[in-house]
């Protein structure tokens, strides 16, 4: 099974998704499909065995869509592939070869299949948008429509009788005022109003009611019924009315867009991360080339303040390299032969060259992409719920309009205007988008806001589970620990020095690469160590030197014990020391104990924090390790952790985070190894800290990139803003139909509302749920970094502004 992000251009109406994924789950092989009207993309889980890209392509495209492929990063996307015209035809040219860098995603396209995508742009430019616009390209052409719209509707409103307040002069050319006004209102009309008969085409097609069904409904209504009065039969006339009404739903579709355009942001930062641009080595010269152009195992070449393109190996060289981007850490880190280095982080100061080992849509910023994508158009259980109810509105709202005419015109007997006065207004007022866009727009802006802080949803519904979770368990090695031995403790015996206990324990073990040994060496960082020599390792006890001369042994007790040097008052010390779970290391020097050193697997410094944040927020924190009681209880103690399940082996993670789900508790569990994915996968919601392994990372929902578990706090306090605006954004939507329907029905007779308040409601709703999703940007989320900033994965403005130049 394969998963792909493709592009679906075109949408019009939160309703549109749902005749696409219908389509597309009646191909053979396609095992989900989730469409997201806001960011204009599908993700689709599909056997390849059964069909591909270009079917799905082939579907979205009978939909009366446009689909351009598979969303990548522009810059990353594979060698070969092309792309189509931009939307704007001024905009630079897109095609890789030019080098050209846009905040859009790449569209791939068969260079075989290009001249038939540009006939199909032709013709789909006559259908309303022309689904092969992208987001910008949208929002520029519903602002001008709009403007179009208002520019003929201030004359018809001048020349209108119902206008009553202009003395206008007479019509030019001659013309009777029924036929000026039936122009000026065409030109307000027919083109504005476009997208939407097109789109209530498509959506009739495709067996769904839509917000553009409604709009064609009542425009269509007014002006028809007008154009019959001006030229078939005796009547009124509302052109003035279809006019403004038609303006104010274009300018609530064109806020309504912007906002949708403003929730990809992150998306856009993500993607323009990686340089446009590389240097490689080609029949030894350099070449600049399109980062997409570059092959696996090419040399890359990097100079100071470059930024790496893809992701490889260092060859020669040695550099600083800023990897805040992925990591969070702040001071950069040094890269020599033999480092890994990751594509979009920055070199600082050296110059190196390295082998490119992952390209195109493998290099860890793509899959960065991918997983933020794939995110945002899953669709959380509320979402599925509210994309029902939108679909039995427009329904309901059909319904409710016919009845309001009958019982109007034929029960009450009112007049004819006033019956389809009341008829289109709701028409009008029941437009479902604000029902369809409180979910995924929160998502869209919490996924994303997680995504530039280090923190990967991977599907919506994590980040509503996130919200309801009561314990959470983390892997004490690697997760609250650093996963690898620190000195944490250095006694010295009477009348010699801590400095001196390093200096000769560090000689002995400079030459080892056994963890210990590290440990110590990392310690003795800055002491002048002397030389050493007659090295000898003293299997299961320790090792033996000469320095200076003088025999020194370092090691356990048990060599201690057979070299039968006396530990005095450090015997003491040394009992405490292995009862904290510590690993003790004994110096001797001339036959004499020279001091301790203490070692430990040390906790992370945000580890602490952690643990009483998530204490303080209501939720139960637990601690599972494989060591013993001792060890295990002495880091609990340190962290302030009360639940402590120690003795555990690895295949028995599965079994304790059963047994806190029998008693009835939603569990987090967060880790980092092989053997932790089975626990994250049984957990309710897993956690794979990033620097982990590929199998954690695939068997989790959440992954925290910067290896910090104070993410998890953050995490948390991204999920509960999160579901705040979708709870927000639903009740408003659900309040403002109970309220709109009956109002716009006339039940409270003589308290009418016009088409034009109508609309003017209709586009508020939906303009208000969007701007409420997208003031989640500024909730201050405690859990991430420090101090409450968000420092994560976010990007220099300057840096920004470079690449999308």
């Amino acid at each position: 099974m394969q998963t792909t992000t493709v592009n679906v251009s075109g949408l019009t109406s939160v309703l549109d998704p749902l005749g696409v994924e219908k389509r597309l789950r009646q191909l053979p092989g396609i095992s989900a499909a989730a469409v997201n009207f806001v960011s204009g993309t599908a993700t689709v889980t599909y056997d390849e065995a059964r069909t591909d890209v270009e079917a799905i392509r082939a579907a979205i495209s009978e939909c009366g869509f446009r689909c351009r492929g598979e969303v990548v990063p522009r810059h990353v996307c594979e060698p070969g592939s092309t792309t189509v015209e931009p939307a704007n035809p001024h905009a630079p040219a897109a095609h890789a070869g030019h080098g050209a860098h846009d905040h859009a995603a790449m569209d791939r396209v068969a260079p075989a299949t290009a001249p038939h995508e540009m006939a199909h742009d032709a013709m789909a430019h006559e259908m309303g948008h022309g689904p092969g616009m992208d987001m910008q390209a949208m929002v520029r052409d519903m602002r001008n429509r709009f403007w179009v719209a208002l520019l003929f509707t201030v004359p018809i409103f001048i020349y209108s009788p119902m206008g009553g307040m202009f003395i206008a002069p007479a019509p030019p050319f001659g013309l009777g005022l029924e036929l000026w006004l039936f122009l000026l209102a065409s030109a307000a009309v027919l083109y504005p109003s476009w997208p939407f008969f097109a789109g209530a085409w498509r959506a009739l097609r495709n067996g769904v009611l839509n917000m553009a069904v409604l709009v064609v409904l009542s425009v269509g209504t007014g002006y028809f019924f007008s154009v019959g009065s001006t030229f078939f039969f005796p009547g009124v006339q509302f052109y003035e009315a279809v006019a403004v009404l038609l303006v104010f739903i274009l300018l609530g579709h064109w806020l309504e867009m912007r906002a949708r355009a403003g929730a990809s942001a992150a998306i856009r930062a993500l993607l323009d991360l990686a340089p446009p641009m590389a240097t490689v080595l080609r029949d030894g010269r350099e070449v600049e080339v399109p980062t997409a152009d570059v092959q696996v195992n090419e040399t890359v070449v990097i100079r100071p303040g470059n930024k790496i393109p893809v992701d490889g190996e260092v060859l020669e060289g040695d550099s600083l390299v800023d990897e805040s981007m992925l990591t969070g850490e702040s001071m950069p880190v040094g890269k020599a032969p033999g480092d890994r280095v990751i594509g979009a982080t920055i070199n600082k100061s050296g110059s190196f060259r390295y082998r490119a080992t992952k390209v195109g849509a493998d290099t860890a910023l793509a899959q960065i992409v991918k997983l933020v994508q794939e995110a945002q158009n899953s669709k959380a259980p509320a979402q599925l719920l509210a994309d029902r109810a939108s679909q039995w509105l427009v329904l309901i709202a059909i319904v409710i309009g016919l009845v309001t005419f009958g019982v109007w015109f034929w029960w009450i007997g009112a007049p004819l205007l006033f019956a389809l006065t009341l008829t289109i207004t709701v028409f009008v007022i029941a437009c479902p988008d604000a029902l369809g866009l409180a979910t995924p727009m929160a998502v869209m802006v919490g996924t994303g806001l997680g995504a530039m802080n280090g923190i990967l949803f991977k599907n919506a519904g994590a980040l509503e589970d996130a919200t309801k979770l009561e314990v959470i368990v983390f892997d004490k090695t690697g997760t609250l620990t650093m996963g690898q031995p620190r000195v944490v403790d250095v006694l010295a015996a009477e009348g010699r020095s801590h400095e001196e206990v390093l200096r000769v324990a560090a000689a002995v073990e400079r030459g080892s690469d056994h963890p210990l040994a590290v440990a110590i060496v990392e310690r003795a960082a800055g002491i002048e160590i002397p030389d050493m020599r007659a090295f000898l390792n003293l299997e299961g006890k320790g090792a033996r030197a000469e320095i200076d001369g003088e025999e020194v042994f370092i090691g356990n007790r048990r060599l201690m014990d057979e070299e039968k040097i006396d530990l005095g008052v450090l015997a003491k010390e040394a009992d405490r020391l292995k009862g904290a779970g510590r690993t003790v290391v004994h110096i001797a020097r001339g036959a004499r104990v020279l001091g301790l050193i203490a070692i430990a697997d040390a906790p992370r410094p945000s580890a602490r924090a952690t643990v009483a944040k998530l204490r303080a927020r209501g939720v139960q924190v637990a601690m599972l390790t494989g060591d013993n009681e001792g060890t295990a209880k002495r880091i609990a103690d340190e962290l302030g952790i009360d639940i402590v399940l120690a003795d555990v082996l690895p295949g028995q993670k599965v079994a304790k985070v059963k047994e806190l789900q029998a008693d009835g508790k939603r569990v987090g569990m967060v880790g980092d190894g092989v053997n932790d994915a089975p626990a994250l996968t049984q957990a309710d919601v897993g956690f794979a800290i990033g620097a982990g392994t590929d199998v954690a990372m695939e068997s989790a929902d959440v992954v925290l990139m910067k290896s910090d578990p104070y993410d998890v706090v953050g995490a948390i306090e991204l999920s509960r803003a999160t579901l705040r605006k979708m709870h927000q954004n639903l009740f408003w939507a659900v309040a403002y139909n109970v309220v709109a329907f009956p109002m716009a029905a006339g039940v409270f007779y003589p308290l009418l509302v016009s088409p034009e308040v109508a609309a003017l409601a209709m586009s508020g709703s939906s303009a208000l749920v969007a701007v409420n999703a997208l003031l989640l940007k500024r909730t201050r989320l405690e859990g991430i970094g420090p101090g409450g900033t968000l420092s994560a994965l976010s990007v220099d403005a300057t840096q920004a502004e470079a690449a999308a130049r």
